[in-house]
């Protein structure tokens, strides 16, 4: 038995929401957990973070980029067509309490899995601000749910198209020097998450990243997401994913996440033709 599809659309674009038929996926899921999808029978196993759930009516929501083999095949499907399976959730859920002023930090489609997380900060009693950030207004989605889900967001445009002009950074600075931050959580490229920490490992500010290492079977048997978390490795898919910031070796982890590259960009092709030969 499949996974129903029961929508898809482009929110920016090459970058898409899907509504999944998956009960016994979202009946335990919470902020922070992830599940890994295939499309097919033969198909690499995919992570993505949970993005939304409607435990009653027993939906999943995940938002992904076309930007690989895979993610592009899913973004093929439509209502009514089938993943071949989902499994989830996995990981550990983000570690929500009433931690005092809470900020969320999400670069590109790091929105999605915000939402939740802020969400849940906001019902455990904190002040919530959260910071999405994107390279062009296109690229930002989910605007007026991200502000249902916090106290005060924060809009950031690399190239000032909508927003404030400039990285989230900018924004978490100007928190934090004017009150108190108790904890920070990034969500997004490696790149941005490293410039989260760099800037509150000063502070003195509890952070936390969401890591995305290279992942394959998402139970810990393989060994493929492992990082090195204050010098001691770990696992993303067991022991996370959410880290803490300041001891996780993001060098590491930037550096082995270009290992695929090239077999990546074969499949890439591969997929390219396969659509051209489906539009006939």
């Amino acid at each position: 038995m499949g996974y129903k599809v029961l929508s898809k659309k482009e929110i920016c674009p090459n970058q898409y929401e899907m509504q999944i038929e998956a009960p016994y996926v979202v009946r335990n899921a919470k902020a922070g957990q992830f599940i890994i999808f295939r499309v097919e029978q033969d198909g690499e196993r995919v992570p993505l973070t949970v993005a939304d759930v409607d435990k009653e009516k027993g939906i999943l929501t995940i938002v992904f980029m076309a930007v690989g083999y895979t993610t592009k095949k899913l973004a093929m499907l439509n209502a009514g067509d089938e993943l071949v399976d989902i499994v989830g959730p996995l990981g550990k859920p983000t570690d929500i309490k009433k931690y005092g002023t809470v900020v969320c930090i999400a670069g590109g489609y790091g929105a999605a899995p915000c939402y939740l997380i802020s969400k849940a900060f906001k019902e455990a009693g904190n002040k919530v601000y959260m910071i999405s950030g994107a390279r062009t207004k296109d690229l930002l989605f989910w605007e007026d749910k991200m502000k249902s889900a916090c106290t005060e967001l924060y809009l950031t445009t690399d190239d000032g198209s909508y927003g404030i002009k400039g990285f989230g950074t900018t924004v978490l600075q100007q928190i934090i020097d004017r009150e108190p931050v108790d904890y920070v959580i990034a969500v997004g490229p490696m790149p941005m998450m490293r410039a989260v920490a760099n800037l509150t490992r000063d502070k003195g500010i509890y952070t936390e990243a969401s890591m995305n290492p290279i992942m394959v079977d998402g139970t810990g048997m393989c060994g493929a997401c492992r990082l090195t978390v204050g010098g001691k490795t770990k696992f993303a898919c067991i022991d996370g994913p959410d880290f803490n910031a300041h001891e996780v070796d993001f060098d590491e982890v930037i550096n082995r996440n270009k290992i695929y590259r090239e077999q990546e960009h074969k499949r890439d092709e591969e997929c390219n033709l396969f659509k051209q030969k489906v539009r006939g």
